[in-house]
């Protein structure tokens, strides 16, 4: 039961903390004093030697402040040497990880706390690639903040860039294959996505600027390999530039002497006011935003699901999102994506994902609020919001439409002889419960289990 075990961790990690830092369990074993019997009794609190969990429960260490040991089922021992408590906490999956994981995985995390920041006049920029995280093949990510009004300088990529503004308001502009000029003002929660080579440009708006995250439809892609207005043109011989633009050489004498990147510009007036208006100009007959947490959500048992890819915003050819609302106590449903790997960018909560990939090979990962998973292609896997508030989550894809299998849905619809034959050959009880759960086969993208509900509110009564 969800519940008691997590009041009985909370009332045990408290009475914990009570204790002196001299006289903490890991201190007492670092001076080789046994342990008090509450830690090894039948209801001993997680990641102590007397603790048992056959069913492998989520732990949320953060939430119940607890310092994560590598004891599981009566297996395991003490850390003597040097413990990183903080990182522990962050990933208590790793210190201890479920008796189901098994193999040999490679990494399929990485904290965007932990990439280099490039700190620029007034905004910065970090990035999450193959480099840092080598599992990243399919795409790369930057999180990057742009003060009021702050410019991200007119450029263009190689590869196709998709956007989702996680704070603040900021402007785009952009030119299209056909000579189109788009210009857009968005805030929270609003997308945007520039094929390859479009070029284009970002400014923070009034009062606090922007903060998003910017997902590239290659693994390999490096902030650095932008290609710049400033850079160029510094790098074009000044005679050149005059005859391009039919003027003298000497007005181009004071041109930036390397690219400015991000730098403060000046407030920008309306769309209306600063739409370009010569003779030749015209407007882009292409959408290159959309309004993604605007989508009336798919509301499921355990939260909400938007998902924006070519069929809604039809711009976006490469690259496929889902945003999940994942409430306390829910599951992101055992499936997995036929189509390409997912991305996946924690905004709000803490979370517990298991990965399988075949041959007898599972790992799990725990992830928080600036963190980036991948998920392999086809690989089967779930998110399990184990923290005390609402989990957000964007999964995002290298494909032109978001595809999921659910393993629900997939029972569901099997004839019910060959589940029963699979799952539950010498157990008709069980195999008949079962039957019974899956028969109308519904697709739940984000599930929460009435009976746990039910369970948690009889033993808080109990409490």
């Amino acid at each position: 039961m969800r519940f008691s075990a997590v009041v009985l961790a909370a009332a045990l990690g408290e009475l914990a903390l009570a204790v002196p830092v001299q006289d903490s369990p890991r201190q007492r074993l670092l001076d080789g004093k046994p342990l008090p019997s509450k830690y090894r009794s039948k209801n001993a609190p997680p990641y102590t030697p007397g603790n048992k969990d056959p069913y492998d429960g989520a732990v949320d260490a953060i939430g119940k402040h607890l310092d994560p040991l590598p004891y599981r089922n009566g297996q395991g021992a003490s850390v003597l040497g040097p413990w990183n408590k903080g990182r522990a906490r962050q990933s208590p999956d790793l210190v201890r990880p479920p008796g189901t994981d098994h193999g040999n995985m490679p990494n399929l995390r990485w904290s965007f706390v932990d990439s280099h920041m490039r700190i620029e006049e007034g905004g910065w920029t970090r990035q999450t690639t193959v480099r840092e995280l080598p599992a990243s093949v399919e795409l790369a990510g930057v999180n990057m903040r742009l003060d009021e009004g702050v410019i991200r300088e007119l450029h263009w990529h190689k590869e196709a860039e998709w956007a989702y503004v996680l704070e603040g308001s900021v402007r785009v502009t952009a030119l299209d294959y056909e000579g189109g000029n788009f210009i857009d003002d968005l805030n929270k929660g609003d997308l945007w996505y520039f094929p390859s080579g479009v070029p284009h440009s970002l400014q923070g708006l009034s009062p606090n600027g922007s903060e998003f995250l910017l997902v590239f439809d290659s693994g390999y892609f490096s902030e650095e390999s932008t290609f710049l207005l400033t850079d160029w043109l510094a790098h074009t011989p000044r005679s050149v530039i005059a005859e391009n633009f039919h003027l003298a050489p000497e007005v181009f004498a004071h041109l930036p002497a390397s690219e400015k990147y991000i730098f403060q510009g000046s407030n920008p007036g309306s769309i209306d006011d600063e739409r370009p208006k010569g003779k030749h100009v015209k407007t882009s007959k292409y959408n290159f935003t959309h309004k993604m947490l605007d989508q009336e959500p798919k509301q499921t048992s355990g939260g909400k699901v938007r998902i924006a890819d070519s069929r809604n915003f039809p711009i976006s050819k490469t690259i496929a999102a889902a945003h999940l609302d994942i409430e306390v106590g829910a599951l992101r449903e055992m499936h997995w994506h036929p189509n390409a790997d997912e991305w996946s960018f924690f905004i709000r909560g803490r979370a517990r994902v298991t990965v399988f990939a075949a041959e007898g090979t599972a790992r799990t990962f725990d992830y928080m609020p600036g963190d980036v998973g991948i998920v392999p292609r086809n690989m089967g896997h779930f998110i399990e919001n184990i923290g005390d508030e609402p989990l957000e989550v964007l999964e995002i894809f290298k494909a032109d439409e978001f595809r999921d299998f659910s393993l629900f849905q997939w029972l569901g619809e099997t004839p019910r002889r060959m589940v029963v034959d699979t799952l539950f050959k010498d157990d008709k009880e069980g195999g008949d419960k079962f039957l019974k759960e899956i028969k109308d086969a519904e697709k739940n993208e984000i599930t929460l289990n009435p009976k746990s509900e039910q369970d948690d509110e009889e033993m808080s009564d109990e409490l």
